[in-house]
């Protein structure tokens, strides 16, 4: 039986998911510690070992292999625009579709200050966008020429104003800078057009980044890093939503991560309800957002500064039915200690209770700033109710993702915490959604494998979503 291999290359985890593609069946999964130091062919080996001891598997079995990869940082990118509302804000639309984590986000034309601080964030690539075509063209030149004239020599996606491209080009070209020019993000105030800048993202990471994060030692059995881990997890939810793949339609994916937390919708994010007024960009069908302050042991002490020691306490006694523990800064203390301890793993009912606890609070700020808001504007004629952002009331399901869903014991208090509550009247989130758990850890192998096999991809991923329950025991 030959087998088809995912491989994603995490930052804590190497995961593998092997696949009979033509059974559409699920093999087994497997992973070992990531070895970004001693070489990540390493921590590969690693993960093979235990697939061939869980399931048979062997080297010789495996016919093909994609790969994704956020080790070592993932993709580490910097978007330029012009407006911070527009261009800038479509640039940032762009990256983050293409799986990358945006570090910052440069608007108007570069100081030397800004340029001074993109350089000491040392991103992987730069995304150079500015101006509607045949809009202002000014801004976007000045910002190629400082950086021409600057000391980063990373590669830059120019995505902007295409009566100026040529020029862009030949000025960062001309100062030795590898630059890819595509499409513009922004080609008219109310049209996004992030694809052809994600795929050039996309190509990029596949020929130059992968190398510098060391990833070229295992690409003798790997071959190329396909896509970045978020831009896999973003493609397998297409998947499942589409007609041709799962049939799921409209849902929404939150992977709660250890420094991160990623929140993937795939909706149209239209009004739900009659008189609500779209303002700003158009959203994109297909959107990911990327919370770099929310993570359950990276972050950890982030979380507990953003929200407080008290309501962490509170978050920790929901759902037990057992009254919140009574001492604050022992809470606190426990949260530290899991920050200062990033590879601890939950061995008991407390341990359990607290990353659901922190992860629940995660999601929740993170649906605040991904889903869409209602405010209330007064005109000469009277109240109008204006829609900033995706309206996600409507989605049928949300599918969590990564350690804490697959292995932790409260996926369905984490899932509820994105769901529509009285806390956040204004926020647009789904309303009464089913709530499932990526129970195998597949969906980002059904984006691998979606171009080659969509079939295949969509019935293992779809066969593993499991039902939210939390551990009886425990609640």
């Amino acid at each position: 039986m030959p087998i088809t291999l995912a491989v994603d290359f995490g930052s804590t985890y190497t995961k593998l998911v092997a696949i009979d593609a033509e059974g559409e069946t699920l093999v087994g999964t497997a992973q070992a510690p990531t070895t970004v130091q001693e070489g990540i062919d390493v921590g590969l080996d690693r993960a093979l070992e235990a697939l061939r001891s869980s399931c048979g598997v062997r080297r010789s079995d495996i016919a093909r292999t994609f790969a994704s990869s956020s080790a070592a940082g993932g993709l580490r990118m910097v978007a330029i625009g012009l407006v911070p509302d527009l261009t800038a804000e479509a640039a940032r639309r762009a990256a983050l579709g293409a799986g990358a984590k945006v570090l910052r986000v440069c608007s108007y034309e570069l100081s030397q200050r800004d340029l001074a601080e993109v350089a000491a964030l040392a991103p992987d690539m730069l995304l150079l966008c500015g101006g509607t075509d045949g809009g202002e063209r000014r801004t976007i030149l000045r910002n190629a020429a400082a950086l021409a004239g600057s000391t980063l020599r990373v590669p830059v996606v120019v995505a902007g104003n295409r009566a100026v491209q040529d020029e862009v080009e030949a000025t960062l070209r001309g100062a030795g800078v590898e630059c890819a020019v595509v499409g513009n993000v922004l080609p008219e105030l109310d049209r996004l057009d992030v694809e052809p800048a994600r795929s050039a993202i996309r190509a990029i990471f596949m020929q130059r980044i992968t190398q510098a994060k060391g990833l070229d030692r295992a690409r003798a059995f790997v071959g190329d890093i396909v896509m970045p881990t978020p831009m896999a997890v973003l493609e397998g939810a297409r998947l499942l939503a589409s007609p041709e793949g799962g049939g799921l339609g409209e849902l929404l994916v939150v992977d709660v991560g250890g420094a991160t937390t990623d929140v993937h919708s795939v909706a149209s994010g239209a009004p739900s309800s009659p008189g609500l007024v779209p303002r700003g960009l158009p959203e994109p069908h297909a959107k990911r957002t990327v919370e770099g302050d929310l993570g359950i042991r990276v972050n950890a002490a982030t979380i507990l500064e953003s929200v407080g020691a008290a309501r962490v306490a509170a978050a920790l006694g929901a759902g037990t039915g057992e009254a919140v523990e009574a001492d604050v800064a022992a809470v606190a203390e426990r949260v530290r200690a899991l920050a200062a301890d990033v590879t601890r793993v939950p061995a008991d009912a407390a341990a359990h209770a607290l990353d659901a606890a922190l992860a629940a609070l995660a999601v929740d700020t993170a649906l605040e700033r991904h889903a869409g808001q209602v405010s209330t504007a007064y005109t000469p004629t009277g109240a109008v109710q204006l829609l900033h952002g995706k309206d996600l009331s409507s989605v049928s399901m949300v599918i969590g993702t990564g350690g804490v869903f697959a292995h932790g014991r409260h996926p369905r208090r984490i899932l509820e915490a994105a769901c529509r509550n009285e806390r956040s009247p204004t926020s647009l989130r789904p309303r009464a959604p089913a709530l499932r758990v990526d129970s195998r850890y597949t969906l980002f192998a059904a984006g691998l494998l979606a171009p080659s096999a969509p079939r295949a991809a969509a019935a293992v991923a779809g066969r593993h979503l499991q039902p939210a329950e939390d551990d009886a025991h425990d609640v």
